[in-house]
């Protein structure tokens, strides 16, 4: 949909923390398209961040916003269990997605959101935005321009700076909505390949009152892929130096490793040792990737290209998210459902 010279018109739904940093990407950060339009059922939410922007369209009800004639694609912010019937509904109205992670919570969920934007014929994109940060990127190149030869061994690891209030936090969070990105980061780096089992390790070590909720804080997952190759994926919910997102991928002809807790490349050599400044929110440590993955929906929006995050990927890192919490449950290896690219 569009044409080479139309500014496209985005709406946004979901003005909180992650819908704000986007809303500001939209209207400031992508050439050729503008941010017309927001919606969040919070009271004076919506109007808030339409105050910061200059957005004159300002709405209460998401369906409203999806309903506009005005508006070309929209981005989904919203609170991750509402996502899919989000994208669902927005592709029935003939907008094109931008959904933040996870797409769905179950794989029904899944199915239903990637068909409704196909037989709508619009882009639909996930927010893996690993896949658009510099070093990652590469990562995936050399795999597949053969640098490091077969990929045998492969790590992704996500540790959020700080817990906040695990007692309103959705059961499973750790699978569904955090270690979902190493999942999808995993695949990246594996190209090719798909994940046939997991294993899963974790505990409630940071909160311990809430694990019998199904809250955990701190996990390893021990994941095979087809090709032979085995990953693991990490999380934990309080790294005290800061936000922290590395991987690495080991092949038969060398080693990729990417990623940094660093704020920039400067360290500090005194008298009290060796030091460096590091960074507390993802949306300052991974800002360029941000700000990349939504020109690239954009340039998907304009061109009908289909996005480097496609629904399919999200639907295969939801399957091995689901395959952790079978496996955590049943305290053994479990196959991953049908996994597909």
């Amino acid at each position: 949909m569009g044409t080479t010279s139309k500014i496209i018109r985005l709406g946004l739904i979901g003005a909180g923390r992650m819908g704000s940093f986007h809303g500001l990407t939209a209207a400031r950060h992508i050439p050729g398209a503008c941010l017309a339009a927001i919606a969040d059922p919070t009271p004076g939410q919506a109007a808030r961040l339409a105050a910061e922007l200059g957005v004159a369209r300002v709405y209460t009800d998401p369906q409203q916003l999806l309903e506009d004639p005005e508006i070309d694609a929209v981005l989904i912010a919203a609170p991750a269990r509402s996502h899919a019937e989000l994208v669902i509904s927005a592709a029935r109205a003939g907008k094109a997605v931008f959904c933040e992670k996870p797409m769905a919570i179950t794989l029904d969920e899944a199915d239903r959101a990637i068909a409704a934007a196909a037989d709508a014929q619009v882009a639909l994109q996930v927010g893996f935005n690993r896949r658009f940060a510099k070093s990652f990127r590469t990562a995936h190149l050399d795999v597949v321009a053969g640098r490091i030869g077969t990929p045998q061994l492969l790590r992704s690891l996500t540790r959020d700076p700080a817990l906040n209030n695990p007692a309103a936090s959705p059961q499973w969070v750790i699978f569904l909505e955090t270690l979902i990105h190493d999942f999808d980061t995993l695949r990246y780096l594996n190209p090719g390949a798909e994940a046939v089992q997991v294993q899963v390790m974790a505990d409630a070590l940071i909160a311990p009152a809430y694990k019998d909720k199904g809250f955990l804080d701190t996990a390893v997952v021990t994941i095979r892929f087809d090709n032979g190759a085995i990953a693991t994926a990490e999380a934990n919910f309080q790294a005290v130096y800061g936000y922290d997102v590395r991987g690495e991928v080991f092949g038969s002809a060398g080693m990729l490793t990417m990623g940094s807790l660093n704020d920039c490349d400067l360290v500090r050599y005194l008298a009290g040792g060796i030091q460096a400044d590091t960074q507390r929110m993802d949306t300052d440590l991974l800002r360029d990737a941000y700000i990349a993955e939504l020109n690239h929906f954009v340039e998907c929006v304009r061109t009908g290209a289909k996005p480097l995050a496609s629904g399919e990927d999200a639907r295969a890192a939801l399957a091995i998210a689901r395959a952790c919490i079978e496996s955590f449950q049943q305290g053994k290896p479990v196959a991953v459902p049908g996994a597909r690219s």
